[in-house]
């Protein structure tokens, strides 16, 4: 039995956000074709960025509209995706892997009586029901499980499916009636968000290819080599934990354990050795390269490609091919 799936879209600027998009690309794969995949989203904008679902070749749309799920939490938004997804008939969820997916995910298993799996890298349909892989204990194994209850929510990996094609198809907008919830639900709103420092260049978390430096570039001024190669590739800058408890750059910045995990399709590995604990917040990332003069680093074990070499020599002269390559 082919599933019937609804993806829950977040917007950004009026837009699907990319994680939504790699939801919603999954769908339309676990489904086999656009007609068993249903959109939803929330908010004053919903019905006004409807037509980001039929972009997707998705035409039906259900939409819970209201001031009220704008910065609302996600226990605020729960009841609107369940009451979707049963009138809809759906018999699985897909999130993006946001902070909020994340948070949804749980709220909806208790709702909806689901299975549930986040973190997720690949999923197909398999005997009524959907098959999962995820990497679990921080990266160090990948775990395949498979979901047969009758429904099932999943958040994915960010970065770890493709964006759907494009394919425009007029959208059919059906409202959510959700009933009224309690005060509790409706107390917790996001006021105002404060950026914080992140340096130049894409963000840490959404970037596609990330280049991070660490306690081999020996001081804070020579971390310019690793904002230098960032920028000639496009990509976000990150740090190792050594690098932010020195204050050679803001902790918003640092990859591993304490700090983000991240898992673009490039990362770059500066002078960092590869403690476990870095290791954990960026091994999901599609291709590594390490560039370290030791070559005992640890680093080397899970990176794709390896230089051994003064990492002085190496990045300018990395930097410098890149942006000729680039027409930089």
């Amino acid at each position: 039995m082919t599933p019937r799936v609804l993806v829950v879209g977040e917007l950004a600027g009026g837009h699907l956000s990319g994680a939504s998009l790699e939801a919603l690309g999954s769908a339309l794969s676990l489904a086999g074709a656009a007609s068993g995949v249903v959109g939803f989203l929330a908010g004053s904008g919903a019905r006004a960025a409807s037509a980001e679902f039929g972009r997707y070749g998705v035409s039906d749309l259900r939409c819970a509209e209201g001031t009220d799920y704008d910065s609302g939490p996600a226990a605020r938004v729960a009841p609107a995706v369940v009451r979707a997804a049963t009138d809809a008939g759906a018999d699985t969820i897909l999130v993006g892997g946001t902070t909020f997916g994340r948070d949804l995910i749980g709220r909806l298993a208790a709702r909806w009586n689901a299975a549930a799996a986040a973190g997720v890298t690949e999923l197909r349909a398999e005997g009524g029901g959907v098959r999962v892989r995820r990497p679990v204990f921080g990266g160090r194994a990948t775990e395949t499980r498979r979901l047969e209850g009758p429904r099932r929510v999943l958040a994915l990996r960010p970065h770890a499916f493709p964006l759907p094609p494009e394919a425009p198809v007029e959208v059919r907008v059906s409202p959510v009636a959700v009933e009224e919830t309690t005060a509790a639900l409706r107390s917790a709103k996001r006021t105002a968000v404060s950026a914080v420092s992140s340096g130049s260049g894409p963000g840490l978390t959404d970037a596609t290819i990330v280049v991070s430096g660490g306690r081999g570039l020996r001081s804070p001024e020579n971390f310019r080599l690793i904002e230098e190669l960032a920028q000639s590739l496009g990509a976000a800058v990150g740090a190792s934990r050594a690098v932010t408890d020195a204050g050679w750059r803001p902790t918003s910045l640092q990859v591993g354990q304490t700090g983000k995990a991240v898992s673009p399709q490039l990362y770059v590995a500066v002078g960092i050795s590869g403690a476990i604990q870095h290791l954990v917040g960026m091994v999901s990332s599609r291709v590594i390269v390490a560039i370290n003069s030791d070559p005992s680093a640890p680093i080397f074990k899970v990176a794709d490609y390896g230089i051994v070499g003064d990492l002085f020599e190496v990045v300018p002269a990395l930097t410098a091919e890149v942006r000729r390559v680039r027409g930089l």
